[in-house]
């Protein structure tokens, strides 16, 4: 049996698209598991005009399971010579057992009865019908609305449902409607109700009505089409999974078509013809084959169009922001870059944060402070020192106030057309980088410093305040900046102490007040980082175990992490690594025990002590300079010889000895090798093989 229902609905956001079909496909299968209703497959499909749950291979009924329910304590349902009592037959009469059937079970408060209840399924149409209305209201979103007289909320009104096992209709309400017969087709072009009798009648009257349902199969078809269009106008497509995601949730029989506008718009900036395609439009931009955009678009309109009347209005109203974005450019052109810096002292960056020009001036000091940790050259200093003074003062400028989207790039082209240095012109530029997920990070140094400083300013004055994420809510995106700290760490090998750059951006935020001591922004930014680290490196393919072993020592210098998670990832396939993770574990557990750190070699009495201990300091002395290298992997193949000896010396000593002194003297050595080893990794959260 297959089971479908679709939810029609008013225009659906097409961002949130995605998002919603995940949550009703585990909706979905979590209510058919909870409900014992076996199936074989779930696929949510989603268009702007409706939502269709199809579940394939649905259990006819439920599947029967066998309950244990408790009844009254063993010495109130038998008597002493062993007979039920008055108790144990109404319990055994109310769930429809024999008396012969209880069971007794110990609990921890004491013996009780319990009978044993064979609970059959019920027909899949009743389950579906009680559970589907809860499925419906049981989806979240960011703003819900509410229409007519009720009070039932959803992502947008529903005007009619449909829900089908088999041929038979599984009926139930919501939103103040029941399910019938009936579907509908493209908006605007069919307003006829598409009556259905069966599932398979469903998907092929809407084929009828060139309804593409499968959002996949739209995807595919907008990308061939539109390539193909793009090849008529003369030039190409560049990827675009996002627009094209974006793009398919928009329509539900797609129509490719193509524009064109004034080549003199060709020369403004790429990115200010783009955006307005791209993030008001919807549009494809073309390029020619060296990459260079030429004066055509692609769209994509719903349904059976008249393409010149669509083209004709799509070109008008593209000209109309072409034309405005280069009334702003050139306007914008008129006053430097840097005569702009003195007007963010009327913008607020965030209450209790103080001005975009208070920012800015953090910023200057978190980029001088970073050029010196990192020992940058006198040129990189100054660049990096230029474009943190300059990085917010686009924010002022027309452009920017109309398209958001170009804040930094912006930056740099007015920073360009100032006579800035080129170097500054790029750090301005890439400062806000990584802009999401996939984006790459500032290739040059100076743009690093300032991005790393732009971001880490922030996260320490939301974290100041208590402006934390919660849950699934981070409003500032905190989550995404702190990763990007991250990114630019790794891919720039900048090695810095991460504390005290937080504590560098708290001293900045003292004339502000801050709501939370340095101490506690400190401890829940640094564990805010280690989930991002965790995250970033679990998404890489590194193993779990290995990455938390990396996390345990310190997680100051991120770029050390990162090398400690190598070692140990390279290492741990070798065999000596093995009996060093077992001979250091056992080690670690007795060195917790250890009063004092002092080694003497004189009460070194056993062979295997003394043969371990002259090893240990040998290598020692090789270990300090690989770890202040962070020369991780040569340290851990190094520390590997300890794994013989310190089998040894386990199976040959009595670590516990009764003598005070040994036992002292034989922890404090084994203290010694599991500090210094456990700069390598928290080793004690490896997996052991086997």
């Amino acid at each position: 049996m297959d089971y479908l229902m679709e939810i029609g609905v008013e225009e659906l956001p097409a961002r949130l698209a995605g998002p919603l079909i995940k949550q009703i496909e585990e909706s979905a299968k979590k209510m058919l598991s909870e409900n014992r209703l076996g199936f074989e497959k779930v696929s949510v499909f989603c268009t702007p005009r409706r939502i269709t749950l199809y579940v394939q291979g649905i259990s006819g009924e439920q599947s029967e399971i066998v309950e244990e329910i408790k009844g009254p304590p063993c010495k109130a349902a038998f008597d002493q010579a062993g007979q039920p009592t008055k108790a144990a037959i109404g319990f055994a009469s109310k769930q429809n057992v024999p008396v012969s059937g209880l069971v007794v079970r110990s609990t921890p408060a004491g013996e009780y009865v319990y009978a044993h209840k064979l609970i059959s399924g019920r027909p899949a149409a009743a389950v579906l019908g009680e559970q589907l209305p809860a499925l419906i209201k049981g989806l979240s979103f960011p703003r819900p609305m509410r229409w007519g007289s009720s009070d039932f909320r959803f992502i947008r009104p529903i005007r009619w449902l449909v829900s089908l096992l088999d041929d038979q209709v599984v009926d139930f309400e919501a939103g103040g409607l029941r399910p019938g017969w009936f579907t509908y087709g493209l908006r605007n072009f069919s307003d006829e109700p598409l009556e259905i009798h069966n599932i398979e009648e469903y998907f092929q009257r809407l084929k009828d009505a060139s309804v593409i349902l499968d959002q996949g199969e739209r995807k595919e078809s907008i990308w061939r089409l539109a390539r193909e269009e793009a090849a008529q106008a003369g030039g190409q497509l560049l990827s675009d999974d996002d627009l094209l995601e974006e793009v398919a949730h928009l329509v539900e029989s797609p129509a490719i078509l193509s524009g064109s506008f004034d080549s003199r718009y060709l020369k403004l900036p790429p990115e200010v013809v783009i955006t307005p395609m791209r993030e008001h439009q919807r549009y494809f931009p073309v390029w020619d084959e060296r990459g260079k955009l030429i004066p055509r678009f692609i769209a994509c309109a719903n349904g059976p169009v008249d393409k010149d009347l669509v083209r004709r209005g799509n070109e008008k109203v593209l000209r109309a922001r072409l034309q405005d974005a280069e009334f702003f450019f050139q306007e914008d052109l008129k006053t430097p870059l840097e005569a702009r810096v003195q007007q963010l002292k009327k913008v607020v960056h965030l209450e209790g944060l103080g001005t975009v020009y208070d920012k800015t001036e953090r910023i200057v000091r978190l980029s001088n402070y970073l050029s010196a940790s990192l020992a940058l050259t006198e040129h990189q200093k100054k660049v990096a020192e230029r474009a943190a003074y300059l990085s917010k003062a686009d924010l002022v400028s027309s452009m920017v106030f109309e398209f958001p989207e170009l804040q930094g790039i912006m930056g740099g082209y007015y920073a360009r057309a100032s006579r800035e240095d080129k170097d500054v012109c790029r750090a301005i530029r890439d400062h806000y980088k990584p802009r999401f997920a996939g984006d790459k990070a500032p290739v040059a140094k100076p743009g690093a410093v300032v991005a790393i400083a732009d971001k880490v300013d922030n996260l320490t004055g939301c974290f100041a305040l208590g402006l934390e994420p919660t849950g699934s809510q981070d409003p500032y995106a905190l989550r995404r900046q702190a990763l990007g700290v991250c990114h630019i760490i790794l891919y720039q090998e900048f090695n810095f102490s991460l504390e005290e750059l937080i504590a560098a951006a708290y001293e900045n935020l003292s004339a502000m007040k801050p709501a939370l001591s340095l101490e506690e922004v400190k401890d829940k930014l640094m564990e805010f980082f280690r989930a991002r680290l965790r995250s970033l490196f679990i998404n890489s393919g590194y193993a779990y175990d290995a990455v938390e072993a990396s996390l345990g020592p310190s997680l100051d210098r991120v770029l050390l992490v990162q090398k400690r998670l190598e070692a140990i990832t390279l290492g741990r396939h070798k065999p000596e690594f093995e009996f060093l993770l077992t001979a250091y574990t056992r080690a670690a557990h007795l060195a917790r025990q250890a009063e004092s750190e002092k080694i003497d070699p004189g009460r070194l009495c056993e062979e295997s002590e003394q043969q371990l201990y002259h090893l240990w300091m040998s290598i020692k002395k090789e270990i300090h300079p690989l770890l202040q290298k962070g020369k991780y992997r040569e340290a851990l193949l190094r520390g590997a010889a300890l794994a013989g000896p310190l089998d040894r010396f386990f199976s040959q000593v009595m670590v516990m000895a009764e003598d005070k002194d040994l036992r002292d003297n034989r922890l404090a050595l084994l203290k010694d090798i599991s500090v210094t080893l456990g700069e390598l990794g928290d080793l004690e959260k490896i997996v052991r093989k086997g």
